[in-house]
């Protein structure tokens, strides 16, 4: 469906994307991630066709995605780019910014297609109002509806949650990826948030100066992550000799997670507490071991200095990298 070849632009600053290459079949849901400047940004606006390419090429289906040298209005019409910068019109309602696409000869479905996208956003209680009242993450919301009122084949969304309250984010995300699987829109969306990757994409991309370092499943990616750089990106992580702590590995340098590091009562590991974190359901324990540090989780809290003793949950570090 899409297929991405060599895909290479650069900024005048010599910033951007080299040699990107990737395929998404119809629906799929793919994740980039990465640092700030990364590139993550370029990839989303190349790919919508807003800037002529140095090398390679985009195809959806047959057709061949150019840039604003051979289209008058840049962007490809089956495709929809929400960027960080809203397209909106400040004068008029969140209803009428959101009913903008549709054609005026079917009223009815119009409003039914608005009033389902305003009931999915929780946008009830300001869709007679206008934009240029409205908060930022009112506005971003208003923004991804529009967005989805004529529905694309594909949408590109940067960083689509980052106006948003933390308290309606979680509902919201669930509520999008729902809605465009149940749709069979193909999404790629950037982000920097764990939490719009782990559970909502099937593919994940990691940049990292412009190049692509990987590109798998999501599991994949998380399971057996290429570099410490790739696995930092889900959070704190512990790149450990494997000979140190006698981990039956074939790696001889491997990525931890904190989960698969428990603290226990019989001493096999000792270590002296850096710090202690606390996450709600448990506590990010960081651990001075052999003047290393070692993040590890605990249900008990523990003061800066103690002593602790850990061990690694062995099983589950080797169904992961199986």
């Amino acid at each position: 469906m899409l297929n991405v070849s060599e895909l290479t632009y650069l900024h005048e600053n010599g910033k951007g994307v080299s040699n990107i290459n990737f395929e998404l079949k119809k629906g799929d849901h793919l994740a980039l991630i990465g640092e700030s400047g990364c590139g993550k940004s370029t990839l989303i606006k190349s790919l919508y066709g807003l800037f002529d390419l140095d090398k390679g090429s985009i195809k959806w289906r047959t057709e061949k995605i150019l840039g604003p040298a051979y289209n008058l209005v840049p962007g490809y019409k089956k495709f929809k780019h929400l960027s960080q910068e809203f397209d909106l019109m400040p004068f008029t309602t969140s209803e009428e910014n959101i009913q903008k696409f549709l054609s005026r000869e079917t009223p009815e479905e119009n409003q039914r297609r608005s009033d389902e996208l305003i009931a999915l956003f929780d946008l009830d209680e300001v869709k007679h109002q206008k934009l240029k009242i409205l908060s930022g993450g009112q506005k971003q919301r208003v923004a991804i509806a529009q967005a989805l009122a004529n529905p694309p084949e594909l949408i590109l969304l940067d960083e689509p949650f980052s106006h948003i309250d933390q308290f309606l984010k979680h509902r919201l995300r669930r509520r999008l990826f729902q809605f465009l699987k149940k749709e069979e829109i193909t999404c790629i969306f950037a982000t920097h948030d764990a939490d719009d990757v782990l559970p909502f994409s099937d593919f994940t991309m990691v940049l990292k100066e412009g190049k692509a370092l990987d590109f798998r499943t999501t599991q994949q990616v998380y399971n057996r992550p290429k570099n410490e750089y790739c696995a930092s990106l889900f959070g704190d992580v512990n790149v450990l000799d494997t000979y140190e702590f006698n981990l039956d590995l074939v790696d001889e340098r491997v990525v931890i997670f904190p989960h698969e590091i428990r603290v226990v009562t019989t001493q096999k590991y000792q270590g002296k507490v850096l710090s202690s974190y606390f996450k709600g359901s448990h506590y990010l324990i960081e651990i001075d071991f052999n003047s290393k540090s070692i993040f590890a989780i605990s249900t008990e809290n523990f003061k800066i200095n103690d002593k602790v003793n850990f061990d690694f949950d062995r099983d589950r570090i080797k169904n992961r990298l199986n």
